[in-house]
């Protein structure tokens, strides 16, 4: 096996999805006898990194600024002293900052770029298109790189994002973790609990929620609409608490905000939903939610449709039919329903497709 050195870049390295991936990317190309280097400002995840065998170089890169371009030579220089085999970026401020410090690089590594969502601001967000090879989390994002940036399909690889199955699996929810719930919320005992779990934001379909919670039995079914709300967003979430009295479902539906148990709360869900409006780039709860044991239902577009068509086709519904979104749940709610095939969408899958790009990249064997 060839050994590789590969650079990530990314703003910071807080709670996400992608610092996540990050983090159990970096960990993975150690253990397969690679060398990793994350550099980003920082954050919770570097001791992790660096306890795994990774090495972690921090410059403000996170800042969104003309100024931060003044960081290239202090990249170049990263650059011509570690020799990577592999530059690659995970966003947008330090794909610019990188863009010119390879601009004076004499000897250049692969640069590949990974599209994790459906850029606003073609303009600013085009630089992860000038790259030698752009990684697309789904078909979804695929088509918007083709349509939007005019990338040739040779150079675009498709890497579905996966989850991690260890953490998100079926094992049953201890007993006391399973009292202090129903302590916590005994509206939910004995109810067939239906769950979105979702930051608060217009776009994610709490309001499509809403609406189907109160067109159900409210002696039999229980929502949970499970996640953090922004500053920003206080005043949807009061006009989303002023719905839930417009529709009599004060008993029937509860915010929990944000968990830390979101695996659990999977568990006890008879179905977990995914309703954004907008199509998802890719859909990481749904694949928790499957890994979980839960059934999945959401809207037929974006990420969602391509998760579930696979995994659980019966759980697609058209954009809005909000009508034909209750009679399935009646039906997949039902204990006796099949449950989602086993989900395939891994992060030791997503691993194991990244590294053979990259050697496929560099032509040699893995």
């Amino acid at each position: 096996m060839s050994k590789l050195k590969v650079i990530q870049l990314l703003p910071e390295l807080n709670i996400g999805g992608v610092e996540r991936g990050t983090k159990d990317f970096s960990k993975a190309l150690v253990k397969n006898g690679h060398e990793s280097i994350v550099i980003s400002n920082g954050g919770i995840f570097e001791k992790d990194i660096i306890q795994n065998g990774g090495k972690h170089i921090k410059i403000p890169i996170h800042k969104k600024s003309i100024f931060s371009l003044l960081l290239s030579k202090k990249l170049k220089s990263i650059y011509d002293q570690e020799k990577p085999d592999i530059v690659h970026v995970r966003s947008r401020m330090p794909a610019w900052i990188n863009y010119y410090a390879f601009k004076n690089l004499t000897k250049k590594p692969i640069l590949i770029s990974t599209f994790h969502g459906l850029y606003s601001m073609p303009f600013y967000s085009r630089v992860m298109a000038k790259v030698d090879h752009v990684i697309a989390i789904s078909e979804t994002v695929k088509k918007y790189i083709t349509d939007t940036y005019k990338v040739d399909d040779k150079n675009i690889t498709t890497i579905p994002r996966g989850c991690d199955t260890k953490y998100f699996n079926k094992t049953e929810v201890s007993q006391d973790w399973t009292n202090e719930w129903y302590i916590e919320y005994p509206k939910t005992k004995n109810k067939i609990i239906l769950t979105l779990p979702t930051r608060i934001s217009a776009w994610k379909g709490i309001d499509y929620f809403l609406e189907l919670i109160s067109d159900l039995d409210g002696d039999a079914f229980h929502g949970l609409v499970v996640g953090p709300v922004s500053y920003s967003k206080e005043r949807y979430l009061k006009s989303l608490k002023q719905k839930v009295l417009d529709l009599n479902i004060s008993e029937n539906i509860t915010f929990t905000g944000p968990r830390d148990d979101i695996k659990n709360i999977y568990k006890i869900s008879d179905i977990v939903f995914n309703l954004s409006v907008k199509p998802e780039p890719f859909g990481r709860t749904t694949i928790e939610a499957i890994s979980s044991g839960s059934k999945v239902m959401g809207w037929d577009h974006g990420g969602t449709k391509e998760i579930l068509a696979d995994l659980f086709p019966e759980g697609l519904v058209r954009l809005g039919d909000i009508k034909t979104l209750k009679e399935k749940v009646v039906t997949i709610s039902n204990k006796d329903h099949p449950t989602p095939k086993d989900n395939t969408f891994t992060s030791d899958r997503m691993i194991d497709e990244t590294i053979d790009l990259y050697h496929q990249l560099l032509d040699i064997d893995s």
